[in-house]
């Protein structure tokens, strides 16, 4: 097969069509970048051992994370300023991801309501944050609980945000548009020292999470084994590898070296994710070889907003879909629940 890729150029489009503080905040990384930067390599060095006389034609693709029946193993990370990107952001995605049949985890610090998100029909989870006084997160979990969403996604590596390096020029936070973010949350929040990322967060806020929803909890930013073990310990429903887009702490690993690694100890009780530098579906394959039940997309999927909108979202995951197809055929593999973790030279 051969022809034009919608992948093909799709960074430099998008970020051509944006505000250059905005574009700057979409592709920056923390400190000096190195992290970010590495993210996608560190997929690209991967090897395949492909098996051969096997039957591939009926391939499959279709799966469950936690339970949620999606037509794609690939998701959509939780990224803030969507509308930054596009005027109609979460819910442009969301229609988008309800048209693959993926999976869509929306960011607390959305700019479109949950209940907007929910009307597609999408199915969604929350990312959240626990904050330092607990109670102040729980009218945004409440809220989101309401309107439907399946699982609460924790973020654990962000007890304060990395520094970026932005240069001379306006941050994003200077050109913010009302309307950007914070759509979800109570009036007022935020003026609290309270309303603040808690420093002290524990294993038993694992717990707390789950009992104040009664949702699945996924523990996100997790790249150590032995943290993992804890995750589950606590009672995490499922384990999210990531280093937060290379955007918290710089020189953090990339997750395609330690994925492995945390399916190890904990793969054969959760289900475990991974994002960060995902550029293709081979990427993906990889994925999938070393046990991740989900690979979620964080850049690529805000690109493709700012790019075509909904149109462009949808396009994306249409392009990754077929080329999963034909990664798992050419590799000898039926379906993404039966990669085999020999695909991969190690």
């Amino acid at each position: 097969m051969s022809g034009e890729r919608f992948l093909d150029g799709l960074p430099q489009r998008a970020l051509e069509a944006l505000p250059e503080p905005v574009g700057r905040y979409l592709r920056q990384g923390s400190r000096d970048g190195t992290s970010a930067g590495e993210a996608t390599p560190a997929w690209d060095r991967l090897r395949f051992l492909p098996r051969v006389l096997r039957d591939v034609t009926d391939v499959r693709t279709v799966t469950t994370l936690l339970g949620t029946p999606v037509r794609t193993p690939f998701a959509v990370a939780p990224s803030t300023m969507q509308r930054a990107l596009h005027p109609d952001g979460e819910v442009a995605m969301a229609r988008a991801a309800a048209a693959a049949g993926a999976l869509l985890v929306v960011s607390s610090n959305a700019g479109s309501t949950v209940e907007d998100v929910a009307s597609t029909g999408v199915g969604w989870w929350l990312q959240a944050y626990v904050t330092a006084e607990r109670r102040a997160c729980l009218p945004l979990l409440r809220r989101a609980v309401d309107a439907g969403a399946s699982a609460v996604v924790l973020t654990v590596d962000t007890p304060v945000v990395g520094t970026k390096y932005d240069g001379a020029g306006d941050t994003v936070w200077d050109v913010a548009e009302e309307g950007w973010v914070r759509a979800n949350f109570p009036a007022g929040h935020g003026a609290s020292p309270g309303d603040a990322k808690a420093t002290d967060l524990g294993p038993q806020d694992v717990d707390w999470l789950a009992r104040s929803t009664g949702l699945p909890i996924v523990v996100k930013g997790v790249l150590r084994a032995d943290d993992a073990r804890r995750c589950v310990d606590a009672g995490a429903a499922a384990v999210y590898v990531s280093n937060h887009g290379g955007r918290q702490l710089d020189y953090a690993a990339a997750t395609a070296d330690v994925l492995a690694g945390v399916v190890a100890e904990v793969g054969s009780s959760v289900e475990v994710y991974v994002d960060g530098g995902v550029r293709s579906a081979r990427h993906a394959v990889s994925a999938l070889s070393m046990g991740a039940r989900g690979v979620f997309l964080g850049r690529l999927p805000l690109y493709a907003l700012a790019d075509r909108g909904e149109e462009g979202v949808r396009l994306l995951f249409e392009e990754l879909e077929t080329e999963l197809v034909e990664a798992l055929r050419l590799a000898g593999c039926r379906s993404v629940d039966a990669v085999p973790a020999d695909l991969l030279v190690r």
